[in-house]
């Protein structure tokens, strides 16, 4: 090698090292000194992390509000830290020019800030409404609009008449100043992210859409009281489904009567609905309530059963049968029991 190609391998060299250590001295900087460059005086931002949001997705969501600069820097201080898995989800108060370090770590141990807005399961999109207005002042009315809005929900992609059923059950950390429209598109957003992992797989084995998939685990939610029936009353209208028989789900009338889970009458069952399944084919046009994660965990992995019934039987608990004849004899032991208590007043009466 020529003295002259010595030099310029040299220098070559002595520049990588120059650069190399620049870089590293801007990560550290990163990781230990400062965030995100920020002008003026440190203020602080509030920021919402989704429930089971990836890693990925909380660096966009950081990147976007100008926490950080890197995404992929933070990625990889994360998961050298070791807090990859534990980062909070919520409404937080985070710092502008925190280090990377000191970010993880307020994500990981910061406390959500907000008010807090519980939805069980099994409420209808009235009640989310009413829950709304009590806790943060929100106008129900305005609320249900965009609830029913058919911009919104195609913005949102979801094919159905209204929100019923995609406002997923959760504790929620609400500022007070979200408008109708982002509260219901947190709250969709919380569903898809919750859905699981094999919700694509198992629509297409059953033959089901989302759509379908949330009315029928709606159905679930309103006929479950026992959480170990849940998969087999999922079978049973599956099975009902595949028969092309009339799914006859008492909680799709009570929801076109404008009730909750409650006991019908015959002339009850003569609603003019589209969710009146006792006169319409197959899963009514949408869900009726907000189903949890174990009502859609059955809808979606049902039980393999040769039940086309069931009956309560007065404790939780439900008959499940394959014949009409069976059912019809389950159904008469749920009436005497029925009847018991108002013999025994008769009888009390009388004595």
């Amino acid at each position: 090698m020529s003295k002259r190609t010595w030099r310029v391998v040299r220098s070559f060299a002595i520049l990588l090292v120059i650069l190399i250590t620049l870089a590293a001295l801007e990560v550290g900087s990163r990781l230990f000194l400062e965030g995100a460059a920020i002008e003026g005086t440190r203020r602080e931002v509030i920021v919402t992390i989704p429930q089971g949001a990836t890693l990925d997705e909380i660096a966009g969501i950081l990147y976007n509000q100008n926490l950080i600069e890197h995404p992929r820097l933070f990625g990889l201080a994360a998961r050298v830290v070791g807090v990859d898995t534990k980062l909070r989800a919520g409404t937080v108060k985070l710092a502008l020019g925190q280090s990377l370090v000191d970010l993880i770590k307020s994500l990981s141990t910061a406390k959500a800030v907000g008010v807090p807005v519980t939805i069980r399961e099994g409420l209808t999109g009235m009640q989310v409404a009413g829950i709304l207005a009590h806790d943060l002042n929100v106008d129900s009315t305005a609320f249900l609009r965009a609830f029913r809005d058919s911009t919104l929900l195609r913005k949102l992609g979801v094919s159905a008449p209204s929100f019923e059923g995609y406002l997923f059950p959760d504790t929620y950390f609400f500022t007070g100043g979200e408008s109708p429209e982002q509260i219901i598109e947190r709250m969709v957003a919380n569903l898809r992210v919750r859905l699981p992992e094999d919700t694509d797989q198992k629509l297409s084995e059953l033959g089901l859409t989302l759509n379908e998939l949330l009315a029928l685990a709606s159905i679930v939610e309103w006929e479950c009281m026992i959480p170990s029936e849940a998969k087999v009353i999922s079978s049973v209208y599956l099975n009902r489904l595949r028969r092309g028989m009339l799914l006859q789900a008492d909680p799709t009338v009570a929801y076109a009567l404008g009730k909750g889970p409650s006991r019908l009458f015959l002339s009850d069952l003569r609603v003019d609905s589209p969710y009146n399944t006792y006169k319409y084919q197959g899963l009514p046009p949408g869900a009726i309530n907000s189903p949890g994660k174990r009502a859609i965990e059955a809808a979606l992995h049902p039980a393999q059963t040769p039940y086309l019934f069931f009956v309560a039987q007065g404790d939780g608990t439900h008959a499940f049968t394959t014949t009409f004849g069976d059912h019809l004899q389950a159904k008469e032991k749920l009436d005497e029991l029925r009847r018991a208590p108002v013999m025994e007043a008769e009888a009390g009466e009388q004595g």
